[in-house]
């Protein structure tokens, strides 16, 4: 079977952990069978998650509208959706529900950001953590504290 195969198609998705999969579904993209669409559709559950298409940014607390929201579980929920479980960790909100695509690479993005900045932070704290160490170490050769037994 080729890529075109009107039987099935592949997409190429890019997970919240910034790993990129290739999903191939075995159906026709436009017209899916009755089958496929039960299929698609969430199993009964006493709270399912909301089909949410008002969310602008999903790493935004829509309780305390801190910025820190984070992803803990995500699956695919068909072709243009993923259902996300959002944690709050400033005031302990959690909640599910299914977004866009869109919205989840957005989020997916801002999260890429959030890393970035810890990281830079995290090296500037370590460097100047080393500086503080060397001049220490400095200073006790200097006025002797450091001795050939101390190694």
């Amino acid at each position: 079977m080729s890529l075109h195969d009107p039987r099935h198609y592949v997409r190429r998705v890019v997970l919240p952990s910034g790993k990129t999969i290739e999903v191939v579904y075995f159906e026709d993209q436009n017209a899916p069978t009755a089958e496929a669409t039960s299929a698609l559709a969430p199993a009964p559950a006493a709270a399912p998650p909301h089909h949410d298409e008002a969310a602008t940014d999903l790493h935004v607390c829509g309780s305390c509208d801190s910025n820190l929201v984070y992803p803990t579980e995500w699956e695919e929920a068909g072709a243009t959706h993923w259902e996300v479980t959002l944690r709050c960790p400033n005031c302990e909100w959690a909640g599910t529900g299914i977004f866009e695509q869109e919205l989840v690479e957005r989020f997916d993005e801002e999260l890429d950001r959030g890393t970035e900045a810890l990281v830079r932070d995290l090296k500037r704290l370590a460097h100047a953590n080393m500086e503080d160490e060397i001049e220490r170490f400095t200073t006790a050769l200097l006025e002797d504290h450091i001795v050939p037994e101390d190694f």
